[in-house]
């Protein structure tokens, strides 16, 4: 169980990008939830619906507030979410169990002139295997198809078709979506493929390696993205999911469809996608309030 606690945490902060604090809050609410199941002789891989109900009643007794309940239920929902995507198990028992409704928060996204200054940077394809051609193609087909880190990592050499200008995409639930790829992200995949990858690596399956070889973990590629951003002077809380939220409001501020962005995304509920218009529009009035006379 603490391996899979620790790959969850790894999957919050390098896959969803959350703060320090939202990773220390999700820590205690889930080693309190394990500890709980443990005493109970409980498997967490065939839980009930009731019995997860039982342990918010638990919590209830010892005096926690209804608000922290909420929260409880939020962190042991997204666990199981995660144990389901991560193939642990097929069951979800708290499918049934609703959340109570809460603010959100904006997603953090990088301006367009940050991407590019990101990019332009990585563009110096000097060092050969110092990594900048592999990189630079990682984070120019991230941003170009606001594919997730794990969708990115898992990519197979079949998965791109560069002659079509295509990437094939597993994403949640192993749902496959196609994504167009742009003639920037071309170039520097097929710049990474002909002068570094297919020249040391023939034998793997995966597009994206190490220097060794390996597949990236969540982590490595998040270490990737933060030494890049640190040296063009971008020092705010990012993440690779960072690249995700920019790639989707730029889209929409340009006037993409909202239908479209959110198969680019592949979200399976509009709504996911709509906190995006939120963000345009959060910019819009920072315009206004700037350029407006008697803003």
């Amino acid at each position: 169980m603490k391996k899979i606690l620790e790959e969850f945490i790894n999957y919050i902060t390098f896959e969803k990008g959350l703060s320090k604090n939202s990773q220390d809050a999700y820590l205690s609410d889930l080693s309190a939830y394990l500890n709980y199941l443990e005493k109970r002789k409980c498997s967490l891989f065939s839980l009930t619906y009731k019995e997860i109900l039982f342990y918010l009643e638990s919590r209830k007794k010892e005096g926690i507030k209804v608000s922290s309940l909420g929260r409880f239920l939020i962190s042991v929902k997204m666990f199981h979410r995660f144990l389901i995507t991560e193939g642990y198990t097929k069951i979800d028992p708290t499918i049934n169990l609703k959340t109570p409704k809460k603010g959100f928060s904006l997603p953090y996204v990088l301006s367009f002139k940050e991407i590019e200054n990101l990019l332009d940077y990585l563009n110096d394809d000097t060092e050969k295997f110092n990594n900048k051609l592999r990189d630079r193609a990682m984070l120019e087909l991230l941003y170009a198809t606001g594919m997730r880190v794990s969708e990115i990592i898992n990519l197979k050499l079949s998965d791109i078709n560069l002659k079509m200008e295509y990437v094939k995409c597993l994403g949640k639930g192993n749902k496959e979506r196609i994504i167009p790829v742009g003639k920037k992200a071309k170039s520097a995949v097929y710049d990474y493929l002909e002068k570094v990858r297919n020249k040391k690596f023939t034998d793997k399956k995966n597009l994206f390696l190490s220097q060794r070889g390996d597949k990236f973990s969540r982590t490595g590629f998040w270490k990737i993205v933060k030494k890049h951003m640190k040296k063009v002077g971008i020092y705010k809380s990012v993440s690779p999911h960072t690249l995700r939220h920019s790639f989707a409001t730029h889209l929409l501020e340009r006037g993409a469809d909202l239908r479209f962005v959110q198969e680019m995304l592949g979200h399976s509920d509009i709504s996911t996608t709509q906190i995006y218009t939120h963000v345009t529009r959060e910019k819009l009035k920072a315009l206004h309030k700037k350029y407006h006379p008697r803003g």
